[in-house]
């Protein structure tokens, strides 16, 4: 007979689940329901700026995001302003990239005694870069070059990318503080909202916005120059520089102090034992911001270069038709090879040519590059070609504002962005034998499901296709085909 529970134990079991139940209470709800702030307390990094965060569920996508607010006291001051805050914040949420947090939804409250903007984030679940960074250096001395190089190259594509708008996003307090890192890899630049919207305000509200420099042991990621009117784009490679030389030594040592040395940064260049790293991090570094170069052009470095263009353009490429082809087509193919076909030739003069066969390929790594690639560990970014992308001037409102009338305000709508990675039509008769039934089941490229059904009278099928009561099965099915290669087209278009 086993012995009974200690009582202690019991009671220490109990607490546990009464404060996980406690956590998973509902304090607030947003406007339309879909958000559901919890009382869990969430330590996304130091999001500068942030009074509170807390973690939310998505009720409507079935996820968890996390619930910002941002207090003002002085409610006639946010009154005056409030406009220009909707607006900037309409804009932001138009950012879209794999490798920043995305800003789901925002709205303004001032029901109660501070006035409060809310507003809905990405939770990463892994935390931020540098609780990533010490849990590393217990038992590592220094990072794996490998992810060292997939994570330079995930926060320069996220940098390029801001950088190439029109005008020019300026991140402004990029630290390993506001990068965050998924349990696969992926990384996620967050506070790119922080700069833009200190910037938008007027001096009298921004008490409750934060800049990350104001941490003494902050100061080290933010270049001379910072802080000036005429600060660029170049404020945010140095702050990556800085960022790519903790990666890489994993911590750069303070001597206790709160604030990093100069000296400790010179000990940490001077401990990278790769010549190419060193070079890549100290031209980030340049005291000089026209020395530095732009995150476009350092995406193009050497110490980067670690998959083949041909080869990541190859991957995207699949990627983006996936819809295309069955869902275990990489499986399917894989089997039918031949392992002794060559792959590829390389001639030699005067010499028998370099072969290579496909029993030399690792299938499994294929496998795992796709879905490095479909997860954005690997982005297309540096093999685009630099051009302003269409985001709106509120990002950077001109000093003069124009006045402009007034207009309507059309309701807020989601729209679907999600790829179709794979679907089939499906053509049944309705049991009145009077209208034929529709079907569309698509596979979207977050594994979602989505099925669309409409039913369609014979005189509505297509003036060139027969009456469909009068077709034999196997016209039925190429009937389903015609219907869904159409649909394929029209979603290619969209694209």
């Amino acid at each position: 007979m086993a012995a009974p529970e200690p009582a202690p134990r019991l009671a220490r079991e109990r607490e546990r689940e009464d404060e996980s139940e406690d956590e998973s209470d509902i304090l607030e709800e947003s406007p339309c329901g879909r958000w559901q702030k919890r009382r869990e307390e969430v330590n996304q990094g130091n999001m500068p700026g942030l009074q509170s965060t807390f973690l939310a569920m998505d009720t409507e996508e079935g996820v968890e995001v996390v619930w910002n607010e941002l207090h003002f006291r002085d409610r006639k001051a946010f009154a005056a302003h409030e406009e220009k805050i909707q607006t900037v914040f309409e804009q932001l949420v138009l950012v879209d990239h794999p490798n920043i947090v995305k800003l789901h939804k925002y709205w303004l409250d001032t029901s109660e005694a501070c006035a409060r903007v809310i507003f809905i984030t990405e939770y990463v679940s892994s935390g931020s870069l540098k609780q990533f960074l010490k849990k590393t250096k217990k038992n590592h001395k220094a990072m794996n070059a490998r992810a060292w190089k997939r994570w330079c190259t995930q926060i320069l594509s996220a940098l390029s990318f801001l950088h190439a708008c029109s005008p020019p996003i300026i991140h402004g307090n990029l630290t390993s503080d506001t990068i965050f890192i998924q349990h696969n890899g992926l990384i996620k630049i967050g506070s790119v909202w922080h700069r833009i919207f200190s910037n938008a305000l007027p001096h009298d509200l921004r008490s409750p916005i934060r800049a990350e420099r104001e941490e003494l042991r902050n100061l080290h990621f933010f270049p001379p120059e910072y802080g000036e009117v005429a600060d660029g784009t170049a404020v945010d490679i140095f702050s990556f520089g800085m960022c790519a030389l903790e990666m890489a030594v994993l911590e750069i040592q303070a001597n206790g102090d709160t604030r990093v040395t100069e000296e400790a940064i010179a000990r940490a260049r001077h401990s990278l034992s790769d010549p190419n790293m060193r070079e890549f991090i100290l031209c980030c570094l340049a005291r000089d911001p026209a020395r530095r170069p732009s995150a476009h052009s350092l995406l193009f470095h050497r110490v980067l270069f670690e998959v083949h263009s041909l080869k990541l353009l190859a991957a995207h490429c699949f990627i983006q038709h996936q819809y295309l082809m069955p869902e275990n087509v990489v499986e399917e193919k894989t089997k039918a090879v031949d392992l002794h076909a060559v792959l590829a030739e390389l001639p030699r003069p005067r010499r028998p040519p370099l072969q290579w066969r496909y029993s030399e390929v690792s299938f499994m790594e294929l496998d795992k590059f796709l879905e490095d690639v479909r997860n954005g560990i690997y982005p297309l970014m540096n093999f685009a070609a630099t051009r302003p992308l269409g985001l709106p001037r509120v990002l950077a409102p001109p000093p003069e504002e124009v006045q402009k009338a007034k207009t309507p305000t059309p309701e807020p709508f989601d729209s679907e962005t999600r790829k179709v990675i794979q679907m089939q039509c499906n053509l049944e008769r309705s049991e009145d034998k009077a209208r034929w039934h529709l079907t569309l089941l698509l596979v979207l490229e977050d594994r979602l499901h989505r099925q669309l059904t409409y039913d369609l009278l014979p005189s509505r099928l297509c003036p060139s296709v027969p009456h469909a009561s009068l077709l034999p099965q196997d016209d039925r099915m190429k009937l389903a085909a015609f219907l869904e290669s159409t649909f394929l087209k029209y979603r290619g278009a969209q694209a």
